[in-house]
């Protein structure tokens, strides 16, 4: 199992040099990948009465594509978007930004997709938020054949390419798309179309209930199911580093193939403040050093 880390932006700010600092502590330390949220822009909570999202206009987000580029020069490390919400982007430009990424990362790249819940994103965005299920079913079909085919022609309802296709193509043939997902709609999804996918659930009858979906889905689309990967998350808490190889252990048990741990919430300040914990993890993990 791969342990990777959850880059904590809506803490590090606008500071580039602890971005850097960041990303090469974890390589450093033994970490295998690096997982980053998106969000385009915050609701301002003045304007919409009643927001009660867990993110709003004060909560830093780096652009996922832009900072994996930079990273690319940085690190090593496989980078992952956990999730890029892919209905509120165009999809042939969402192809090219992460062609240009697994080139840029030696093939290093994962892209986790997913639906969102911002409609005030989408509406700025120009995304159309109730058909978005339906939206991403023709953008994954999309994307696998920009990444793989010199040429495309592709004509769906809401999709269109005629006779164009990117340059240059990505080092992976495709890059593979990792889906999250919650609902039986999306995990069903998920089962019929994703390379992996990222659990909402810890270990216990609510994952299990989800993995058979995810499990029965594949099957029906004629998958094997075992071939689909599956990262789960675990946070710092006030367990320490004990609980934290606890929990990674309870993921080990239940065959996940990545697992990333996520700093942000925990009260830890500064990049150093996440790094000196992460190397306590790491230390109790047993990773080896880089």
């Amino acid at each position: 199992m791969k342990i990777g880390v959850v880059f904590p932006q809506t803490e590090v700010g606008a500071n580039v040099a602890a971005i850097r600092a960041y990303a090469e502590g974890v390589e450093a330390l033994g970490f295998t990948h690096l997982l980053a949220y998106d969000h385009v822009l915050g609701a301002d909570p003045a304007v919409h009465q009643g927001w009660s999202g867990p993110y709003d206009i004060r909560t830093t987000f780096h652009e996922p594509m832009v900072l994996f580029g930079y990273l690319a020069a940085t690190t090593s490390m496989e980078l992952v978007t956990g999730i890029v919400i892919l209905p509120q982007r165009q999809t042939a430009l969402v192809a090219k930004q992460a062609a240009e990424v697994d080139l840029l990362t030696g093939g290093r790249f994962r892209l986790g997709i997913g639906l969102g819940w911002n409609a005030v994103e989408y509406e700025a965005l120009g995304r159309n938020f109730s058909n978005r299920g339906t939206r991403v079913v023709e953008q994954v079909a999309l994307l696998r054949r920009l990444w793989t085919e010199q040429s495309v022609t592709y004509e769906s309802a809401h999709e269109k390419v005629t006779g164009a296709g990117l340059s240059p193509l990505p080092i992976q043939r495709p890059i593979p798309i990792w889906f999250g997902a919650r609902s039986p709609v999306a995990l069903r999804r998920a089962g019929r179309l994703a390379d992996g996918w990222f659990p909402q659930d810890a270990p216990g009858p609510d994952l299990d209930k989800a993995r058979a979906i995810v499990e029965r889905g594949a099957a029906e689309a004629g998958r094997d199911p075992s071939s689909l990967g599956m990262e789960g998350r675990v946070g710092w808490g006030e367990g320490g580093a004990e609980q934290l190889v606890e929990l990674i252990g309870r993921w080990r048990e239940v065959g996940a193939s990545h697992v990333a741990i996520n700093t942000m919430g925990a009260g830890l300040g500064s990049v150093e403040g996440h790094l000196s914990i992460l190397a306590t993890s790491a230390a109790a993990l047993g990773l080896a050093p880089r």
